[in-house]
C-alpha cells in the first residue's frame, strides 16, 4: 500500500483520491484554501466522463442529480437560423453507454468531496498552499508555505492552471493568454420564458464570439456564456462586469440570442487561458494531472472529463507496492500525453467553427446543415467513447 500526496482538492484531485484509495492505496489531499469548496456554474459531461465516474462508484449518483441534454443544437447567431443538431438520445446513448448530462460544478465536487470523507484511506487537509517538491528514492515531499512539509511514496499535482507543482516540473512559465473573454452568469429558470426553456445545449455563432447556454442544477436554473475574442492580454477570472458591457460586445447576434442574454443580470468575466501540450509531466515519483498537467480551453467541454479520464487511469496503474510508482507515472504520462494534446488543440481549433463572419459563415452552415446524426456522432466519437477498462462501470 502506497501513501500518495495530492496536491489540490478540486475536482480532479478529490477525484484521483478516491481512485487511490478503492485499489487500497491511502491518500493525502492537500488543498490550498481554507476549506475544500468548488466556484464556478455548468460542467458537460459527456459519456467518456460519466464512465470515469462509474468506474469511481458515482456514476449513478452524478445521473441522479444531472439534466440529461437532448440534443447538442448549433445556431446561427446573427440570422437566428437552426443549422444542425446532434441528438444525444437513442442512437447516440446505446453508442457511446451513457448519456450526455450537465451538472453544476459545486454539485459534482460535494459528491467526490462526500466519497472522500466516507473512506479511511482518504484524508483531507485544508490550508495547505504547496510551493515545490522533493524527492529520493524511497518517497517523495511536498513543500508547503508556512507549515511542515508532507512526505508520501510519491506526488500527484492537481493544482490547476497555476500549479505550484509544476512550475518546478515543467517550468514553462505563465499561462498562454487566448485573446478571449468569457461572461458567465446563470439565471433561475422561472425567469426564463418557456419558449427559450430547451434542453439542449444550444451555441449561437457569430462574428468573432459565440454564446453557449444551458440548464444546470437539475433544471432550476439557466447557465449563460458569451465569450468574445476581443485582444485581451492580460489574465483574470472572475472579475464582475457590467450588464450592459456584455450587451454591448454581443450586439451583432439576433433577437432570440439577445433576449436569452438580457435575461442574465449579475455577470462575472474570465480572460481564457490554456498552455502548450508537454510531452513530460512525470519526474520519477512526482506527476502532474487534469488542468496542472494539460489546462484546455473550455470549448471542448472536455476539462473536467479528462481530469476524471486520468483519475481512473492513475488508478488502475497503481495497483501494486510502491518500488513501480516512478515506472508507473511515466506509463501514466505515456498513456494520457497524445489524447489529452489532441483535444487541447481541438478546443483551440474550435473557434474557427464558430467565429467567421459573412460567406465564410454561410459556407460552414451549409457544411454543417448537410450532416445527420449518424455522420455527427462519428465526428465526436474519438471524444465521446469511454476510455480504458470497462472494470467497475456500472451494473
Amino acid at each position: 500500500m502506497a501513501k500518495l500526496i495530492v496536491v489540490g482538492g478540486g475536482i480532479g484531485g478529490l477525484a484521483t483520491a478516491v481512485a487511490v484509495a478503492r485499489r487500497g492505496h491511502r491518500a493525502v489531499v492537500l488543498e490550498r484554501a481554507a476549506e475544500f469548496a468548488e466556484l464556478g456554474a455548468g460542467i458537460q459531461l459527456a459519456p467518456n466522463g460519466l464512465h470515469a465516474l462509474d468506474r469511481l462508484g458515482l456514476g449513478d449518483a452524478v445521473r441522479a442529480l444531472a439534466v440529461h441534454i437532448g440534443e447538442l443544437r448549433f445556431m446561427d447567431g446573427v440570422s437566428g437560423e437552426h443549422v444542425a443538431s446532434l441528438p444525444l438520445t437513442g442512437t447516440y446513448r446505446r453508442r457511446f453507454g451513457n448519456p450526455y448530462v450537465v451538472v453544476h460544478r459545486a454539485e459534482l465536487h460535494r459528491l467526490l468531496l462526500d466519497a472522500c470523507r466516507r473512506s479511511p484511506a482518504v484524508e483531507l487537509r485544508s490550508g495547505c498552499r504547496a510551493t515545490g517538491y522533493r524527492q529520493d528514492g524511497s518517497g517523495a515531499t511536498v513543500l508547503l508555505d508556512g507549515r511542515e512539509p508532507v512526505t508520501g511514496d510519491a506526488v500527484i499535482g492537481a493544482d490547476g492552471i497555476h500549479s505550484a507543482i509544476r512550475r518546478q516540473l515543467v517550468g514553462d512559465g505563465e499561462p498562454r493568454v487566448s485573446g478571449i473573454t468569457v461572461f458567465r452568469t446563470v439565471v433561475p429558470m422561472e425567469r426564463v420564458p418557456e419558449d427559450l426553456r430547451w434542453n439542449a445545449v444550444t451555441w449561437w455563432a457569430g462574428p468573432g464570439r459565440h454564446f453557449v447556454h444551458y440548464a444546470i442544477g437539475g433544471g432550476r436554473y439557466l447557465n449563460l456564456a458569451p465569450s468574445v475574442e476581443n485582444g485581451a492580454t492580460e489574465a483574470f477570472a472572475g472579475v464582475p462586469v457590467d450588464r450592459e458591457r456584455v450587451l454591448s460586445a454581443f450586439a451583432a447576434l439576433g433577437g432570440t440570442a439577445r433576449r436569452l442574454l438580457a435575461l442574465g443580470e449579475e455577470w462575472k468575466s474570465w480572460v481564457l487561458v490554456d498552455r502548450d501540450p508537454v510531452e513530460r509531466w512525470t519526474d520519477g515519483r512526482v506527476t502532474l494531472l487534469g488542468d496542472a498537467a494539460h489546462p484546455m480551453l473550455h470549448y471542448a467541454a472536455q476539462g473536467a472529463c479528462q481530469a476524471l479520464e486520468d483519475a481512473v487511469t492513475l488508478g488502475d496503474l497503481l495497483d501494486d507496492g510502491t518500488d513501480t510508482i516512478a515506472d508507473r507515472f511515466a506509463t501514466y504520462n505515456a498513456e494520457r500525453r497524445d489524447r489529452t494534446a489532441r483535444i487541447t488543440r481541438a478546443a483551440r481549433a474550435s473557434t474557427r467553427l464558430w467565429h467567421p463572419a459573412g460567406a465564410a459563415a454561410k459556407a460552414r452552415n451549409e457544411m454543417l446543415s448537410a450532416l445527420s446524426g449518424t455522420p455527427l456522432h462519428d465526428h465526436v466519437a474519438w471524444l465521446h467513447e469511454p476510455q480504458g477498462s470497462a472494470t467497475g462501470a456500472r451494473r
